[in-house]
């Protein structure tokens, strides 16, 4: 299957099962802007979760923090964002679409991902010019230069500057780190494929702030961690790999970084990264507030200004991931299917009940199934219009691993028909252990 066909195919299944939508689409949509729509935002949710359970929940040397995402603008000069966050841009007279100079290829500038080579023709090139790619906004009642404010484009600079707040109120000692997961935009020159690359974008980051000289042992550490979170999520491991920036790829401030990569459909591309950051942030922000952002030792009376080893993931792409990971088409019985083979922790529906007519009391079991399931907070759908196979495929493309069926056994001994979405097998089970049944799944997938 070609790799655009794919990913028209997540497009159109993202929008018919109740994914993602196109953001503002009744008005011609909103360019690289998208919502997610019912399943969708119950698939980012458990993105979220498992990663702040990971990195929050389950240590004891990460606290969590939500930053705002307006914050004073000495933060962003001291960040190096006002100055250098800028990329070259280029426009077609013809086309008008813009693209980034130092990433363009003449042949193809002016051709969009679902068009064919040499369908658009060539391009007439302006000359570059410079583009910001911080969202500029106004503080207060007058638009003026004394009141310009950023949206931010990165979650870090949060951490950083509650780096003594935090450390102090949860009294921690170093090495500890602060984690959270927050919006942030970027004017993106080129933003595309789907929800890859957008203007309005999701981050988990996570700043581990350590004693100068043990910075290496830790980027070690954190980078082998963030790979086994990764494979945790259920994607195929010959679709990760990893990436070290040469030294004329590192960002300013970095001293190392390694990205975790994987194969989505358009090529290898950025999931995560993990960078050592040195205490270039922590110094930059002492120099442009005048305040002190050292760790003083307790113990010992050691003081110094802590390194940073950051972990920052795209809570979008991860979604993407799934989606990419999970896709694929099959033949059942001499009938083609669409799978979306989530991990069970994943799926933003657990199960899917049905009741197999609607007569002799079948809906009210069926409902009072799913009644149960969703007390016990597990995410289950009743759904009983249609002929079993066809409600079979919708659960199929939703990704929801296992479908109980209520029939007319059920009312006879009390069990019903529990489906799996991969292996077809059809267990009977009392309609009263369909929880336990399904709790019991999902512990033992770890």
């Amino acid at each position: 299957m070609a790799e655009h066909d794919v990913m028209d195919k997540l497009v159109s299944l993202g929008k018919r099962r109740g994914f993602i939508y196109q953001s503002s689409e009744i008005y011609g949509g909103t360019g690289s802007v998208w919502d997610y729509g019912p399943l969708g935002i119950e698939l980012k949710r458990n993105v979220k979760e498992s990663w702040w359970s990971r990195m929050v929940h389950q240590r004891d040397d990460v606290e969590g923090v939500d930053a705002s995402i307006l914050m004073h603008p000495r933060v962003w000069e001291a960040s190096g964002h006002v100055e250098g966050f800028t990329d070259p841009l280029v426009e077609c007279k013809s086309c008008k679409l813009r693209f980034r100079e130092d990433q363009l290829a003449s042949s193809e500038c002016g051709r969009k991902p679902s068009m064919s080579p040499g369908e658009h023709g060539e391009c007439d090139l302006g000359e570059a010019r410079l583009f910001n790619l911080m969202f500029r906004t106004f503080m207060g009642p007058v638009e003026s230069e004394g009141s310009v404010v950023y949206l931010r484009p990165e979650t870090a600079q949060g951490s950083y500057v509650n780096f003594l707040n935090v450390q102090t109120s949860s009294r921690q000692k170093i090495p500890f780190g602060i984690a959270q997961i927050g919006k942030a935009f970027r004017n993106e020159i080129t933003p595309g494929n789907f929800i890859f690359r957008t203007r309005e974008f999701e981050q988990a980051e996570m700043q581990f702030f350590v004693e100068p000289g043990t910075d290496e042992e830790w980027f070690d550490r954190w980078l082998e961690e963030r790979q086994v979170w990764h494979r945790s999520l259920g994607v195929k491991g010959e679709n990760l790999r990893l990436h070290e920036h040469g030294s004329d790829e590192l960002a300013h401030y970095a001293k190392k970084a390694v990205d975790i990569q994987y194969h989505f459909p358009f090529g290898w591309k950025e999931l995560e990264g993990v960078h050592n950051r040195t205490d270039f942030d922590l110094r930059r922000h002492e120099e442009y507030s005048g305040k002190r952002l050292e760790y003083i030792d307790s113990g010992g009376g050691k003081r110094f200004v802590p390194y940073v080893v950051e972990t920052a993931v795209g809570v979008d792409r991860t979604v993407l991931m799934l989606l990419a990971d999970a896709y694929r088409e099959e033949e059942v019985e001499g009938e083609s299917r669409v799978v979306l083979g989530f991990h069970p922790r994943m799926a933003p529906v657990k199960a899917a009940v049905f009741p197999l007519v609607k007569k002799d009391g079948l809906p009210e079991l069926a409902h009072g199934i799913v009644e149960g399931l969703r007390a016990a907070a597990v995410p289950a759908f009743y759904d009983e219009a249609g002929s079993i196979g066809r409600r079979y495929r919708r659960q199929d493309e939703a990704g929801t691993p296992w479908c109980v069926t209520v029939d007319g056994q059920t009312s006879e001994d009390g069990t019903v028909t529990i489906r799996d979405r991969d292996s077809l097998e059809q267990t009977r089970v009392e309609s009263s252990r369909v929880l336990d049944w399904i709790r019991d799944q999902l512990e033992g997938t770890g």
